[in-house]
């Protein structure tokens, strides 16, 4: 008797922690499992009751989608019509409203041959809504997914859409998109004699924060027209944080094909205002940079390519002309601005050649990084001469910060 118990105990107290470690690792693998993050676009319960009965106008590109049951995209003009949403217009930011533009390509109104609405370009004969375009507007809606670099012109679009709103008394809604380069704040602060299009705010180069928590900062530093402020209204995204992972379903511009290009944006767009080929003209933009004149070294990471007319570039740099460069399409996640394929370019280049553009010191937002390069500092020796102004300007974020 005295056995029979004894194995009963014993099998019983097995089951038990069986039980145990089973429960355990449900537990366990359900805290780890990471929730889908939600755009804003997609949760239409919490602003069509803001739209209903009034004139909008749309702030939108290709990127401006809800996701179905289904797993297919549907454009959220197209979502909102079905919902008999009085859409008056729609304005296109820089590529246009399907995305098809060259960067930096003038843009024209014209009308959307699926809806039948006027498409006013933000990128063309003016980038602020002038305020006969906003005539008969009860409420604009901006949703554009952003990359999160200084020099990427959606943030300088949403600051003119606000502003021109701001002066006419129409509510903005911004339906918040993930930043892919939220998880970090790094670049030269932008000093204000170099603001332009592709600058116009004194933040660093990556500046670690959606379209939503951006407009917060625009109109709670007051850095729109006389300081005035836009009646904003921010619909908020589900489940992220700026350390989400986080693909996009849909290229933001033309060249940006992939998560890899967008995670190198922040240091390869230097080379916009160079004489360096970015991979403009191949599949690769964004994750490869070189010209005719590098030395065709037999590096692990050299690669010969030529520039070809593709969508999205009518004309690269070095058209049919065999370039021999770096490949980083499977260099490791970016973390900073990595300066080092910026000063590997300039060393490359012949010394008679002009390898800095007239546009370089508005992507840089700063004359310094040209001086500093010419002069023969090293990446990391830069990089130290802009972290006290990246520390005063992430006391500045945080007042406006929405997420973790």
């Amino acid at each position: 008797m005295v056995r029979f118990k004894s194995t009963y105990f014993f099998l019983v107290s097995n089951c038990l922690l069986i039980l145990f470690l089973l429960l355990s690792a449900t537990s366990n693998s359900q805290n780890n499992k990471t929730e889908k993050i939600i755009p804003a676009a997609y949760q239409t319960e919490k602003y069509i009751p803001l739209l209903k009965g009034k004139k909008v106008a749309v702030v939108a590109n290709q990127t401006t989608v809800i996701e179905s049951k289904k797993g297919q995209f549907v454009h959220l003009v197209d979502s909102l019509l079905g919902l008999k949403i009085n859409i008056i217009k729609v304005f296109a930011p820089e590529h246009g409203f399907r995305g098809k533009a060259d960067a930096g390509e003038h843009v024209s109104d014209h009308k959307d041959i699926k809806t039948g609405l006027p498409i006013i370009s933000l990128f063309g004969k003016n980038k602020k809504p002038a305020r006969e375009q906003l005539e008969g507007i009860d409420i604009v809606v901006f949703d554009i997914q952003d990359v999160g670099a200084r020099f990427y012109t959606y943030i300088s679009t949403m600051t003119y859409v606000m502003e021109a709103c701001a002066e006419m008394n129409i509510p903005v809604i911004v339906l918040d998109r993930p930043n892919p380069n939220g998880h970090y704040v790094d670049g030269p602060v932008l000093e204000m004699e170099h603001q332009s299009f592709v600058g116009m705010h004194p933040i660093p180069l990556v500046y670690g924060m959606t379209m939503g928590e951006y407009a917060q900062m625009v109109n709670g530093e007051k850095w729109m027209v006389n300081g005035i402020k836009c009646n904003l209204t921010i619909i908020p995204l589900i489940n992220y944080t700026h350390n989400s992972e986080y693909s996009l379903p849909i290229r933001p511009s033309p060249n940006l094909p992939n998560d890899q290009s967008i995670n190198l944006y922040p240091s390869l767009g230097f080379f916009e205002g160079t004489i360096i080929n970015a991979g403009r003209g191949t599949e690769f933009q964004f994750q490869r940079y070189g010209a005719p004149f590098f030395p065709s070294d037999s590096n692990t990471d050299d690669i010969a390519y030529t520039p070809q007319p593709n969508f999205g570039s009518k004309q690269p740099k070095f058209k049919g002309e065999l370039c021999h460069g770096v490949d980083l399409s499977k260099t490791e996640k970016q973390n900073m601005v990595n300066l080092k394929w910026l000063i590997d370019a300039y060393r490359k280049t012949p010394k008679e050649k002009d390898f800095f553009g007239k546009s370089f010191t508005r992507h840089a937002g700063t004359l310094q990084l040209q001086k500093q390069i010419e002069s023969g500092k090293t990446a990391e020796e830069i990089r130290a001469t802009w972290q006290k102004d990246v520390v005063k300007f992430k006391k500045i974020r945080k007042k406006y910060l929405i997420y973790d």
